[in-house]
Protein backbone atom coordinates (compact mmCIF):
# COMPACT_ATOMS: atom_id res chain seq x y z
CA UNK A 1 0.00 0.00 0.00
CA UNK A 2 2.94 2.66 0.94
CA UNK A 3 4.63 2.07 -2.91
CA UNK A 4 1.02 2.61 -4.39
CA UNK A 5 0.77 5.65 -2.16
CA UNK A 6 3.93 7.01 -3.35
CA UNK A 7 2.91 5.96 -7.58
CA UNK A 8 0.04 8.11 -6.73
CA UNK A 9 1.59 11.10 -5.48
CA UNK A 10 4.04 10.72 -8.62
CA UNK A 11 1.17 10.44 -11.12
CA UNK A 12 -1.09 13.07 -9.61
CA UNK A 13 1.67 16.02 -9.31
CA UNK A 14 2.04 16.12 -12.97
CA UNK A 15 -0.93 18.02 -13.33
CA UNK A 16 0.15 21.29 -10.23
CA UNK A 17 3.11 20.86 -11.64
CA UNK A 18 2.19 22.24 -15.26
CA UNK A 19 1.21 25.72 -14.81
CA UNK A 20 5.14 25.68 -13.21
CA UNK A 21 6.86 23.63 -15.84
CA UNK A 22 5.19 26.59 -18.07
CA UNK A 23 6.07 29.40 -16.33
CA UNK A 24 9.92 28.18 -15.39
CA UNK A 25 10.72 26.77 -19.35
CA UNK A 26 8.42 29.51 -21.47
CA UNK A 27 6.20 26.45 -22.73
CA UNK A 28 2.88 26.56 -24.43
CA UNK A 29 0.15 24.40 -23.38
CA UNK A 30 1.11 21.79 -26.45
CA UNK A 31 4.80 21.70 -25.77
CA UNK A 32 4.03 20.90 -21.80
CA UNK A 33 1.59 18.57 -22.99
CA UNK A 34 5.36 16.12 -23.69
CA UNK A 35 5.23 15.66 -19.77
CA UNK A 36 2.09 13.35 -20.47
CA UNK A 37 3.20 11.78 -23.99
CA UNK A 38 6.61 10.42 -22.63
CA UNK A 39 4.59 8.40 -19.39
CA UNK A 40 4.54 5.41 -21.41
CA UNK A 41 7.65 4.96 -22.61
CA UNK A 42 8.95 3.17 -19.32
CA UNK A 43 5.54 1.10 -19.59
CA UNK A 44 6.49 -0.43 -22.79
CA UNK A 45 9.97 -1.38 -21.50
CA UNK A 46 7.92 -2.51 -18.44
CA UNK A 47 5.04 -4.96 -20.53
CA UNK A 48 8.51 -6.82 -21.66
CA UNK A 49 10.60 -6.79 -18.41
CA UNK A 50 7.82 -7.67 -15.71
CA UNK A 51 7.71 -12.01 -16.58
CA UNK A 52 12.10 -11.95 -17.59
CA UNK A 53 12.18 -9.72 -13.87
CA UNK A 54 9.83 -12.59 -12.17
CA UNK A 55 11.35 -15.59 -13.95
CA UNK A 56 15.25 -14.60 -12.48
CA UNK A 57 14.62 -12.77 -9.79
CA UNK A 58 11.00 -13.09 -8.38
CA UNK A 59 8.74 -10.39 -6.59
CA UNK A 60 11.91 -9.96 -4.65
CA UNK A 61 13.64 -8.28 -7.89
CA UNK A 62 10.21 -6.25 -8.88
CA UNK A 63 10.68 -4.83 -5.13
CA UNK A 64 14.36 -3.98 -5.79
CA UNK A 65 14.52 -2.68 -9.00
CA UNK A 66 11.12 -0.27 -9.40
CA UNK A 67 11.65 1.74 -6.44
CA UNK A 68 15.53 2.27 -7.60
CA UNK A 69 14.29 4.09 -10.91
CA UNK A 70 11.87 6.14 -8.91
CA UNK A 71 14.74 7.26 -6.75
CA UNK A 72 16.58 8.05 -10.27
CA UNK A 73 13.41 10.31 -11.38
CA UNK A 74 12.97 12.05 -8.05
CA UNK A 75 16.62 13.01 -8.00
CA UNK A 76 17.37 14.18 -11.31
CA UNK A 77 13.89 16.23 -11.46
CA UNK A 78 14.59 18.04 -8.16
CA UNK A 79 18.22 19.47 -9.62
CA UNK A 80 15.62 21.15 -12.35
CA UNK A 81 17.55 20.15 -15.47
CA UNK A 82 17.11 21.33 -18.73
CA UNK A 83 13.16 20.61 -20.17
CA UNK A 84 14.14 17.28 -22.38
CA UNK A 85 16.24 15.94 -19.08
CA UNK A 86 13.34 16.46 -17.08
CA UNK A 87 11.34 14.38 -20.21
CA UNK A 88 14.13 11.94 -19.69
CA UNK A 89 13.82 11.37 -16.34
CA UNK A 90 9.47 11.43 -16.23
CA UNK A 91 10.37 8.12 -18.97
CA UNK A 92 13.06 6.66 -16.29
CA UNK A 93 9.82 7.28 -13.42
CA UNK A 94 7.30 5.56 -15.38
CA UNK A 95 9.61 2.43 -16.01
CA UNK A 96 9.63 1.90 -12.51
CA UNK A 97 6.34 2.43 -12.19
CA UNK A 98 5.29 0.15 -15.40
CA UNK A 99 7.14 -2.37 -13.21
CA UNK A 100 4.97 -2.28 -9.76
CA UNK A 101 1.87 -1.19 -11.17
CA UNK A 102 1.28 -4.15 -13.54
CA UNK A 103 3.18 -6.86 -10.82
CA UNK A 104 1.11 -6.04 -8.18
CA UNK A 105 -1.95 -5.70 -9.74
CA UNK A 106 -1.39 -9.47 -10.88
CA UNK A 107 -0.49 -10.41 -7.52
CA UNK A 108 -3.83 -8.98 -5.67
CA UNK A 109 -6.03 -9.63 -8.28
CA UNK A 110 -5.20 -13.76 -8.18
CA UNK A 111 -6.74 -13.40 -4.67
CA UNK A 112 -9.32 -14.54 -3.03
CA UNK A 113 -12.15 -11.14 -2.31
CA UNK A 114 -9.72 -9.91 -5.07
CA UNK A 115 -12.37 -6.79 -5.59
CA UNK A 116 -11.83 -5.90 -1.89
CA UNK A 117 -7.79 -6.28 -2.62
CA UNK A 118 -7.69 -4.23 -5.61
CA UNK A 119 -10.19 -1.72 -3.52
CA UNK A 120 -7.45 -1.15 -0.78
CA UNK A 121 -4.50 -1.26 -3.02
CA UNK A 122 -5.57 1.35 -5.37
CA UNK A 123 -7.27 3.14 -2.79
CA UNK A 124 -3.62 3.42 -1.30
CA UNK A 125 -2.87 4.92 -5.09
CA UNK A 126 -5.83 7.25 -4.91
CA UNK A 127 -4.90 8.25 -1.19
CA UNK A 128 -1.95 9.23 -2.59
CA UNK A 129 -2.87 10.88 -5.63
CA UNK A 130 -5.15 12.90 -2.97
CA UNK A 131 -2.42 14.03 -0.84
CA UNK A 132 0.06 14.89 -3.49
CA UNK A 133 -1.29 17.94 -5.42
CA UNK A 134 -2.75 19.37 -1.46
CA UNK A 135 1.22 18.85 -0.47
CA UNK A 136 2.70 19.99 -3.21
CA UNK A 137 0.03 22.89 -4.04
CA UNK A 138 0.83 24.06 -0.63
CA UNK A 139 3.92 23.91 -0.51
CA UNK A 140 4.03 26.20 -3.93
CA UNK A 141 1.41 28.59 -2.65
CA UNK A 142 1.56 28.74 1.23
CA UNK A 143 5.25 28.19 1.24
CA UNK A 144 6.23 30.03 -1.61
CA UNK A 145 8.90 27.44 -2.50
CA UNK A 146 10.30 26.44 -6.06
CA UNK A 147 8.17 23.75 -7.45
CA UNK A 148 11.19 21.24 -7.91
CA UNK A 149 11.32 21.38 -4.17
CA UNK A 150 8.31 19.20 -4.67
CA UNK A 151 10.80 16.45 -5.71
CA UNK A 152 12.98 16.64 -3.31
CA UNK A 153 9.47 14.86 -1.39
CA UNK A 154 9.32 12.15 -3.92
CA UNK A 155 13.05 11.20 -3.31
CA UNK A 156 12.72 10.83 0.61
CA UNK A 157 9.34 8.96 -0.25
CA UNK A 158 10.91 6.52 -2.58
CA UNK A 159 13.97 5.63 -0.14
CA UNK A 160 10.87 4.57 2.07
CA UNK A 161 9.82 2.70 -0.47
CA UNK A 162 12.80 0.76 -1.43
CA UNK A 163 13.48 0.29 2.01
CA UNK A 164 9.29 -1.02 2.61
CA UNK A 165 9.04 -3.59 -0.38
CA UNK A 166 12.27 -4.62 0.10
CA UNK A 167 11.73 -6.14 3.90
CA UNK A 168 8.25 -7.28 2.35
CA UNK A 169 9.73 -9.33 -0.50
CA UNK A 170 13.10 -10.13 0.85
CA UNK A 171 12.37 -13.96 0.74
CA UNK A 172 10.37 -13.83 -2.48
CA UNK A 173 12.84 -15.48 -5.03
CA UNK A 174 12.81 -16.57 -8.56
CA UNK A 175 12.54 -20.50 -6.86
CA UNK A 176 9.50 -19.22 -5.07
CA UNK A 177 8.19 -17.44 -7.34
CA UNK A 178 8.61 -20.63 -10.26
CA UNK A 179 7.80 -22.93 -7.59
CA UNK A 180 4.40 -21.32 -7.21
CA UNK A 181 3.23 -21.27 -10.59
CA UNK A 182 4.61 -25.02 -11.55
CA UNK A 183 1.49 -25.85 -8.75
CA UNK A 184 -1.16 -24.12 -11.08
CA UNK A 185 -2.48 -27.27 -13.24
CA UNK A 186 -2.67 -25.00 -16.12
CA UNK A 187 1.41 -24.59 -16.10
CA UNK A 188 2.49 -27.69 -16.97
CA UNK A 189 5.90 -26.66 -18.60
CA UNK A 190 7.25 -23.62 -16.79
CA UNK A 191 9.97 -22.77 -19.79
CA UNK A 192 7.30 -23.19 -22.73
CA UNK A 193 4.98 -20.46 -20.55
CA UNK A 194 7.97 -18.16 -20.12
CA UNK A 195 8.57 -17.96 -24.52
CA UNK A 196 4.94 -18.31 -25.18
CA UNK A 197 3.00 -16.22 -22.49
CA UNK A 198 3.06 -13.03 -24.49
CA UNK A 199 1.97 -13.95 -27.50
CA UNK A 200 -0.49 -16.14 -26.06
CA UNK A 201 -2.53 -13.49 -24.75
CA UNK A 202 -3.30 -12.00 -27.65
CA UNK A 203 -5.76 -14.95 -28.48
CA UNK A 204 -7.93 -13.82 -26.40
CA UNK A 205 -10.78 -11.34 -27.28
CA UNK A 206 -10.93 -10.26 -23.03
CA UNK A 207 -7.67 -9.17 -23.80
CA UNK A 208 -8.16 -6.24 -26.44
CA UNK A 209 -11.66 -5.32 -24.85
CA UNK A 210 -9.61 -4.75 -21.29
CA UNK A 211 -6.72 -2.84 -23.35
CA UNK A 212 -9.23 -0.64 -25.15
CA UNK A 213 -11.49 -0.25 -21.73
CA UNK A 214 -7.75 0.99 -19.66
CA UNK A 215 -7.19 2.51 -22.51
CA UNK A 216 -9.89 4.95 -21.88
CA UNK A 217 -10.51 4.70 -18.26
CA UNK A 218 -6.97 5.62 -17.62
CA UNK A 219 -7.33 8.26 -20.59
CA UNK A 220 -9.94 10.04 -18.39
CA UNK A 221 -8.69 10.32 -15.31
CA UNK A 222 -5.11 11.34 -16.20
CA UNK A 223 -6.92 14.27 -18.34
CA UNK A 224 -8.95 15.28 -15.54
CA UNK A 225 -6.36 15.27 -13.21
CA UNK A 226 -3.44 16.47 -15.98
CA UNK A 227 -5.41 19.67 -16.88
CA UNK A 228 -7.76 20.49 -14.23
CA UNK A 229 -5.92 23.14 -12.10
CA UNK A 230 -5.20 24.76 -15.80
CA UNK A 231 -9.49 24.47 -16.15
CA UNK A 232 -10.29 26.08 -12.34
CA UNK A 233 -7.72 28.40 -12.82
CA UNK A 234 -8.71 30.11 -16.70
CA UNK A 235 -12.28 28.95 -17.17
CA UNK A 236 -13.43 29.28 -13.24
CA UNK A 237 -11.11 31.76 -11.89
CA UNK A 238 -10.20 29.69 -8.50
CA UNK A 239 -6.92 30.76 -7.19
CA UNK A 240 -3.73 28.41 -7.78
CA UNK A 241 -4.37 26.85 -3.98
CA UNK A 242 -8.37 26.46 -4.59
CA UNK A 243 -7.27 24.68 -7.96
CA UNK A 244 -4.99 22.71 -6.58
CA UNK A 245 -7.15 21.48 -4.11
CA UNK A 246 -9.48 20.49 -6.70
CA UNK A 247 -7.24 17.95 -8.17
CA UNK A 248 -6.51 16.64 -4.98
CA UNK A 249 -10.61 16.45 -4.17
CA UNK A 250 -10.66 14.38 -7.45
CA UNK A 251 -7.97 11.76 -6.30
CA UNK A 252 -9.45 11.59 -2.68
CA UNK A 253 -12.99 10.79 -4.59
CA UNK A 254 -11.56 8.18 -6.40
CA UNK A 255 -10.00 6.82 -2.97
CA UNK A 256 -13.18 6.75 -1.23
CA UNK A 257 -14.64 4.97 -3.97
CA UNK A 258 -12.10 2.11 -4.48
CA UNK A 259 -12.09 1.84 -0.80
CA UNK A 260 -16.01 2.13 -0.14
CA UNK A 261 -17.59 0.39 -3.09
CA UNK A 262 -15.39 -2.73 -3.58
CA UNK A 263 -17.35 -4.11 -1.39
CA UNK A 264 -20.42 -3.06 -3.31
CA UNK A 265 -18.86 -4.50 -6.15
CA UNK A 266 -18.77 -7.87 -5.24
CA UNK A 267 -22.55 -7.90 -4.11
CA UNK A 268 -24.32 -6.55 -7.03
CA UNK A 269 -21.28 -7.87 -9.38
CA UNK A 270 -18.28 -6.24 -11.13
CA UNK A 271 -20.50 -6.16 -14.71
CA UNK A 272 -23.75 -4.18 -13.23
CA UNK A 273 -21.57 -2.38 -11.20
CA UNK A 274 -19.28 -0.73 -12.79
CA UNK A 275 -21.91 0.11 -15.42
CA UNK A 276 -23.64 2.33 -12.93
CA UNK A 277 -20.66 3.71 -11.76
CA UNK A 278 -19.70 5.34 -15.05
CA UNK A 279 -23.29 6.08 -15.93
CA UNK A 280 -23.42 8.26 -12.29
CA UNK A 281 -19.83 9.73 -13.38
CA UNK A 282 -21.46 11.06 -16.35
CA UNK A 283 -24.45 12.77 -14.86
CA UNK A 284 -21.63 14.33 -12.29
CA UNK A 285 -19.32 15.46 -15.28
CA UNK A 286 -22.04 17.48 -16.93
CA UNK A 287 -23.17 18.90 -13.55
CA UNK A 288 -19.79 20.15 -13.62
CA UNK A 289 -20.03 21.45 -16.56
CA UNK A 290 -22.89 23.34 -16.03
CA UNK A 291 -21.29 24.96 -12.57
CA UNK A 292 -19.09 28.13 -12.94
CA UNK A 293 -18.43 28.62 -8.92
CA UNK A 294 -15.01 27.20 -7.88
CA UNK A 295 -16.06 25.98 -4.25
CA UNK A 296 -19.40 23.45 -6.11
CA UNK A 297 -16.83 22.64 -8.70
CA UNK A 298 -14.47 21.25 -6.64
CA UNK A 299 -17.49 19.23 -4.90
CA UNK A 300 -18.84 18.32 -8.40
CA UNK A 301 -15.14 16.58 -9.94
CA UNK A 302 -15.02 15.22 -6.02
CA UNK A 303 -17.52 13.06 -6.44
CA UNK A 304 -17.12 12.31 -10.11
CA UNK A 305 -13.43 11.16 -8.97
CA UNK A 306 -15.51 9.18 -6.42
CA UNK A 307 -17.73 7.33 -9.19
CA UNK A 308 -14.51 6.55 -11.37
CA UNK A 309 -12.49 5.03 -8.18
CA UNK A 310 -13.71 1.62 -8.44
CA UNK A 311 -12.77 1.36 -12.57
CA UNK A 312 -9.52 0.70 -12.83
CA UNK A 313 -9.77 -2.76 -9.90
CA UNK A 314 -12.51 -3.53 -11.89
CA UNK A 315 -11.08 -4.25 -15.15
CA UNK A 316 -8.25 -5.84 -13.47
CA UNK A 317 -10.86 -8.37 -11.66
CA UNK A 318 -12.37 -8.85 -15.38
CA UNK A 319 -8.71 -9.73 -16.90
CA UNK A 320 -8.29 -12.53 -13.41
CA UNK A 321 -11.53 -13.77 -14.02
CA UNK A 322 -12.22 -14.40 -17.45
CA UNK A 323 -8.13 -15.20 -18.54
CA UNK A 324 -6.21 -18.38 -17.33
CA UNK A 325 -3.35 -17.77 -14.01
CA UNK A 326 -0.37 -18.66 -16.59
CA UNK A 327 -1.50 -15.12 -18.08
CA UNK A 328 -2.22 -12.51 -15.60
CA UNK A 329 0.87 -11.35 -15.44
CA UNK A 330 1.57 -11.00 -19.21
CA UNK A 331 -1.79 -9.33 -19.65
CA UNK A 332 -2.35 -7.30 -16.87
CA UNK A 333 1.13 -6.14 -18.15
CA UNK A 334 -0.04 -5.36 -21.68
CA UNK A 335 -3.53 -3.83 -20.94
CA UNK A 336 -2.01 -1.61 -18.01
CA UNK A 337 0.56 -0.79 -20.87
CA UNK A 338 -2.55 0.67 -23.06
CA UNK A 339 -3.93 2.22 -20.35
CA UNK A 340 -0.74 4.13 -19.94
CA UNK A 341 -0.90 5.05 -23.45
CA UNK A 342 -4.08 6.11 -23.32
CA UNK A 343 -3.37 8.51 -20.23
CA UNK A 344 -0.55 10.13 -22.26
CA UNK A 345 -2.27 10.59 -25.49
CA UNK A 346 -5.89 11.75 -24.39
CA UNK A 347 -3.80 14.67 -22.11
CA UNK A 348 -1.75 15.28 -24.66
CA UNK A 349 -4.41 15.75 -27.39
CA UNK A 350 -6.26 17.74 -24.92
CA UNK A 351 -3.54 20.21 -24.70
CA UNK A 352 -3.60 20.38 -28.11
CA UNK A 353 -7.10 21.17 -28.49
CA UNK A 354 -6.52 23.82 -25.66
CA UNK A 355 -3.90 25.35 -27.26
CA UNK A 356 -5.90 25.68 -30.60
CA UNK A 357 -9.49 26.01 -29.23
CA UNK A 358 -8.78 27.15 -25.53
CA UNK A 359 -9.41 25.00 -22.37
CA UNK A 360 -12.69 25.26 -22.41
CA UNK A 361 -12.90 22.11 -24.74
CA UNK A 362 -12.01 20.25 -21.24
CA UNK A 363 -15.40 19.28 -20.39
CA UNK A 364 -16.42 17.82 -23.89
CA UNK A 365 -13.93 15.56 -24.07
CA UNK A 366 -14.40 14.13 -20.83
CA UNK A 367 -17.58 13.85 -21.65
CA UNK A 368 -16.62 12.08 -24.61
CA UNK A 369 -14.35 9.93 -23.01
CA UNK A 370 -16.51 8.95 -20.33
CA UNK A 371 -19.28 7.93 -22.73
CA UNK A 372 -16.80 5.79 -24.77
CA UNK A 373 -15.48 4.06 -21.45
CA UNK A 374 -19.07 2.73 -20.84
CA UNK A 375 -19.55 1.54 -24.27
CA UNK A 376 -16.17 -0.59 -24.34
CA UNK A 377 -17.37 -1.97 -20.36
CA UNK A 378 -20.23 -3.02 -22.09
CA UNK A 379 -18.51 -5.25 -25.04
CA UNK A 380 -16.62 -7.27 -21.88
CA UNK A 381 -18.30 -10.87 -22.44
CA UNK A 382 -20.70 -11.86 -18.92
CA UNK A 383 -18.59 -13.57 -16.35
CA UNK A 384 -19.00 -17.72 -16.43
CA UNK A 385 -20.18 -18.68 -13.10
CA UNK A 386 -17.30 -19.35 -10.24
CA UNK A 387 -17.95 -22.57 -9.60
CA UNK A 388 -17.12 -23.81 -13.24
CA UNK A 389 -13.81 -24.98 -13.76
CA UNK A 390 -11.25 -22.38 -14.91
CA UNK A 391 -10.16 -24.31 -18.40
CA UNK A 392 -13.37 -24.27 -19.09
CA UNK A 393 -14.42 -20.95 -18.53
CA UNK A 394 -11.18 -20.27 -20.56
CA UNK A 395 -12.43 -22.27 -24.05
CA UNK A 396 -16.09 -20.89 -23.62
CA UNK A 397 -14.58 -17.31 -23.66
CA UNK A 398 -11.57 -17.30 -26.07
CA UNK A 399 -14.61 -18.61 -28.23
CA UNK A 400 -16.76 -15.37 -28.25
Amino acid sequence: MLSFTVLGMMVSTLGVMVPQFEAHYGLTDFQVSFVFLVWPIGYVAAAWLNSFIHQKLGQRGIATIGPLFHIIMATVVALHPPFPVLLLALSVGSLGTGILDGSFCAWAGGMRNANVVQGFLHGSYSTGAGLGPFIAGSMLSVGDMPWYSWYYVLLGLSVLEAIALFLAFRFEDSKRYLDDHKQDPLLEDQEEHATKAKTSIFRHSVTWICAAYFLACIGTENAISGWIVVFMTRVNHASAYLASISSSGFWIGQAAGRLALGVVTDRVGVRTATIAYLVAAIGFEVLFAVIRIPVLSAVAIALLGFCLGPLFPCGVVMVTRLLPRKLHVEAISFVVLIGQVGGALLPFALGALAENLGIQVFQVVVFVQLVGTLLIWLAFPRLPPTHAPRENRTEEISTQ
